[in-house]
């Protein structure tokens, strides 16, 4: 075999070193060029005081932190009579409704959802609740019907009424239906309230102008009443069903009877009679859950307690039982609530609720703050023994301590009087339940 020769073996040899140089002077460039890459980050982020070493990672946790900042924290409130809070809405509470069977408990929110609670739940650690979503628009206003099988929500956007159907499904949980149809809109100016009778022959609307509408359950407005207050600020249907009330700029509550026939068609709506007595606009008035007392507070600072089992077409007039005092309501419109039996008055101004024993006309109980806004809405549970309020993103339920104190008074008193042995063991069973509620929740008064 014949060796190259020595000049061919030269060239090729220096061709080979000066690829090589090439190389590794391409590769010296990368790094440096990646070097000052590297350090002028790292500069810049000195520069505007974050560390060299933050990662995407961090900046994450930093806007989560943000979000978190800027999300309105919950309203903190505690009470030696604070019963439970209820918190599973991300929005504001708006309305609430007990069920006539006292098993739950309706609340509506902002957040475009309607939870029903489940009242034997109350006093637990744990609050269930189920959620019916609003789709498109949210509820300001909600309602159970009678059969505790359906609720009602007025539509804030859509200024209409909408029922929602309740399926019990397979794993004992329930599903929520809307039908397929709203009600037609009818209301030319903002809704106060909404309401169902009892009996389910009517829903009722009211709008702030001088507007309640009666609607049978398939949308179809029977009857419309003017009630000439200049404004309406709110109104409701009694729990007998047989009463729609309204109040508003005038100093009265105008009452109308709302007449079905014997096979349960409708025929007209009547006056019935008036509440008379306030001397400036009436904010708000409750019925007691027998329909024989009704409570209204007004602008004249005072709230009254009325007698309105009267024989009204014999042009008989509710008694006045009780006027209270009650200041705030001079200068800012004040909701109410009345305890099944009327024994005690519930009386809300901004935050805080006033609770008024209506035999006496004390104030009893005071809770300031309560919420985080002004209080939307104050409900009785249907045995009295806890109030309910609204006016954030909580219920809060409140022992009903007046309403202890009221059953030991009426007790003891009947006690005097009581004729049987039989009786008085009755008697005496109800006085020493209501004195051991009150021991346990620290307000016996001795």
């Amino acid at each position: 075999m014949e060796l190259p020769q020595m000049p061919e073996l030269m060239g090729l040899s220096l061709l080979l070193g000066l690829l090589a140089l090439v190389a590794t002077a391409a590769v010296a460039r990368g790094w440096l060029r990646a070097e000052e890459e590297t350090n002028g980050r790292s500069a810049g982020q000195k520069a505007n005081g974050c560390p060299p070493d933050k990662s995407l990672k961090s900046k994450k946790q930093k806007l989560q932190q943000r979000i978190r900042k800027e999300k309105p924290q919950q309203h903190n409130f505690t009470h030696r009579l604070l019963a439970a809070a209820l918190k599973s809405h991300s929005g504001n509470i708006t309305c609430m409704d007990f069920s006539s069977n006292g098993k739950y408990l309706a609340t509506c929110a902002d957040d475009r959802t309607v939870r029903i609670w489940s009242t034997k739940d109350f006093l637990q650690r744990e609050h269930r609740s189920m959620r019916a979503n609003v789709e498109l628009d949210h509820a300001i206003l909600v309602r159970f019907s009678p059969d505790c099988r359906a609720f009602i929500v007025w539509l804030a956007n859509g200024d209409t009424l909408r029922i929602f159907k309740m399926m019990k499904r397979d794993d004992g949980g329930y599903a929520f239906t809307a039908t397929p149809e709203d009600f037609p809109k009818k209301h030319k100016a903002p809704i106060v309230n909404i309401g169902i009778a009892d009996t389910g022959k009517f829903i009722m609307t009211a709008s702030s102008d001088t507007t309640i509408l009666i609607w049978n359950l398939k949308g179809q407005v029977l009857s419309t009443i003017n009630t000439n207050h200049m404004n309406n600020t709110y109104a409701a249907i009694s729990p007998c069903s047989r009463f729609v009330a309204s109040c508003g700029f005038t100093p009265d509550v105008k009452v109308w009877e709302v007449c079905f026939g014997k096979k349960g068609d409708f025929q007209e709506v009547v006056r019935a009679f008036e509440l008379k007595g306030h001397s400036a606009a009436v904010h708000f008035f409750a019925f007691s859950n027998d329909s024989r007392r009704m409570a209204s507070v007004s602008k004249d600072g005072t709230w009254k307690l009325w007698d309105t089992d009267v024989e009204y077409k014999k042009q008989q007039d509710p008694y006045l039982l009780r006027t209270g005092r009650f200041e705030e309501a001079s200068t800012v419109p004040c909701r109410l609530a009345l305890s099944p039996d009327a024994q005690v008055l519930a009386l809300a101004s901004g935050s805080s609720i006033h609770l008024y024993n209506t035999r006496r006309g004390e104030k009893e109980e005071c809770f300031e703050q309560v919420h985080g806004e002004c209080v939307s809405d104050l409900s009785f549970d249907i045995t009295g023994r806890l109030l309910a309020s609204c006016g954030d993103r909580a219920v809060r339920l409140f022992h009903n301590t007046p309403g202890y104190r009221a059953v030991v008074e009426e007790m003891q008193a009947l006690l005097k009087r009581a004729s049987n042995e039989s009786t008085r063991q009755r008697l005496q069973q109800q006085l020493t339940q209501a004195q051991e509620a009150l021991k346990n929740l620290g307000a016996l008064k001795k």
